[in-house]
Order: C-alpha cells, then sequence, then structure tokens
C-alpha cells in the first residue's frame, strides 16, 4: 500500500470528463450530415453564462448558448470569428438531477445550439416541437 494521496471528485460534482461524455455520445447520434458541417465550431462547458451573455439573450438563464455567424448566412465560411457553442454544467444539471434526464438535456441543448449553426431560429426550432409533438400524438 502506497501512502501518496489519491485525487477523488467529490461525490456531488462529477468529473468534466463524464459531461464531456455526454456531449460527445450526443454528437456521435447527431446525423453525418451535420456533423460535418461543425469543423469550425468550438464545444466548450462553462459552469455557468455570463452576465454579457444573458443580457445578449435577454434572459434570466441558460442551459446553452450560440456565439457565431450561422451557415446560412453569405460567407460564413469566411467569417472572421470561430462559431462557439457553449453549454453551461451547472444549469444543466441544476435542473436535471438523475443521469437519464440530464444525457437528455445535453443532447436536446447541443442540438438547439448546432440548430442556431444552421440558421435555424428560435421561432423555426417551436414550430418543429409543435409539429412534431403533432405527429407523435396522432399515433
Amino acid at each position: 500500500m502506497t501512502d501518496e494521496p489519491v485525487d477523488l471528485p467529490l461525490v456531488d460534482e462529477p468529473t468534466s470528463d463524464y459531461f464531456d461524455a455526454l456531449i460527445s455520445d450526443a454528437l456521435a447520434r447527431l446525423p453525418v450530415e451535420f456533423r460535418a458541417q461543425l469543423d469550425s465550431v468550438a464545444i466548450v462547458v462553462d459552469d455557468y453564462p455570463t452576465q454579457e451573455q444573458l443580457t445578449a439573450t435577454h434572459s434570466h438563464g441558460l442551459f446553452g448558448i450560440y456565439q457565431g455567424i450561422p451557415r446560412t448566412a453569405y460567407a460564413a465560411h469566411g467569417a472572421p470569428v470561430p462559431s462557439k457553442i457553449t453549454l453551461f454544467r451547472r444549469p444543466l444539471e441544476a435542473y436535471n438531477p438523475d443521469p437519464d434526464s440530464l444525457a437528455a438535456a445535453v443532447e436536446d441543448t447541443l442540438f438547439h445550439e448546432i440548430a442556431h449553426h444552421l440558421g435555424i431560429s428560435d421561432a423555426r426550432l417551436r414550430e418543429l416541437a409543435v409539429s412534431r409533438r403533432g405527429a407523435t400524438d396522432a399515433h
């Protein structure tokens, strides 16, 4: 037995590897044609949104944010500022305490922000959600 200290994560704080794995799993489920359009997008994790991010989105809280120029914008590939998707770990964990709901929320949030990168507005995302729910209810 060794006397060297062992660094263990705190029980109530999942390691970043856990959250990164949720993101990787979600990306693996994204259709290839959409994944291929993410080569210029940085996907990062922060604990909380900044006041500037909240102000920019007129929001009191965020699970994620897309910052950049959507692919549908003219010459987006030559944009001087790379696109970035940020997921906010602490709010996602606070609102989704069990592992399955957290995984689903990470995927939903990531796909939502990817949709913005692809030029899809919040209004259109709401329309698609309503349409999808209607199709599910019809079965």
